[in-house]
C-alpha cells in the first residue's frame, strides 16, 4: 500500500525504524549509530528511517550504500516531504555500513545490521555502535565481532579484505557493553 500527495508518491510506513544513535554531544568515532531494517529493499525501509532522522539531524538528501548487501539501489527515493538522491560503491565503501548526508549539516555512518539478525545479536550490535566508550570499528568490524563472540550464523559472515584485516587483529575486535544514553527507536 502507499499514500499519495499531489504530484508525489510516498511509501506508506506501517512500523517505525529500528535505530538507535550516539548520545548528542558524545565521543565522536567512527559509527554514529545503527540501523536494523527489516528487508533489503531500500524504497520500503529508507523512508521510516529518514522520518526519524530528518527532524533530530537536519534533512538527509543523499545516502550511499555499498549493493553488495541491497539487491536495488534506486537512483531517488521518495521519503516525506522530499527525495534523497542513493549511490553507491562496491569496493570504497563498507558493505555494512550506510552513509548519510545533509547539505546543511554534513555526513552521519550508520551500522547496518542484517535483517535476518536475530534480536540478540542486533541488540549487541546496536549497543555496540553507539557506545562512545569501546574500541572503534569499522562497522564490518563490529559484524566480524559478534560473530567471533557470538554465533557465527547469527550474522553476515561475508568478509572482504578490510574486514578480514579487522577480524584478524588489525584493530581490536573485543566490545565491553557500557550501557550509555541513546536514542532507541523501533525497538
Amino acid at each position: 500500500m502507499s499514500a499519495t500527495t499531489p504530484g508525489r508518491h510516498f511509501p506508506q510506513r506501517e512500523l517505525p525504524a529500528r535505530v538507535a544513535l550516539k548520545s548528542p554531544g558524545g565521543s565522536p568515532g567512527l559509527l554514529d549509530g545503527a540501523w536494523w531494517p527489516r528487508s533489503r529493499d531500500l524504497l520500503r525501509e529508507l523512508p521510516a528511517l529518514i522520518d526519524v532522522l530528518d527532524p533530530r539531524w537536519a534533512r538527509i538528501t543523499h545516502i550511499c550504500v555499498n549493493p553488495r548487501l541491497w539487491p536495488v539501489v534506486p537512483r531517488k527515493i521518495p521519503v516525506t516531504g522530499h527525495m534523497v538522491k542513493a549511490g553507491w560503491f562496491k569496493a570504497e565503501q563498507d558493505p555494512h555500513k550506510l552513509l548519510l548526508l545533509s547539505y546543511t549539516a554534513g555526513r552521519w555512518d550508520l551500522l547496518v545490521v542484517p535483517p535476518e539478525t536475530p534480536a540478540p545479536a542486533a541488540a549487541r550490535l546496536m549497543a555496540a555502535a553507539t557506545d562512545g566508550t569501546g574500541p572503534q570499528l569499522t562497522a564490518s568490524g563490529l559484524m566480524a565481532a559478534e560473530a567471533t563472540h557470538h554465533d557465527a550464523t547469527a550474522v553476515d559472515r561475508l568478509q572482504d579484505r578490510e574486514e578480514a584485516w579487522e577480524y584478524e587483529g588489525g584493530a581490536s575486535s573485543t566490545y565491553a557493553a557500557t550501557p550509555v544514553s541513546r536514542l532507541l527507536v523501533g525497538m
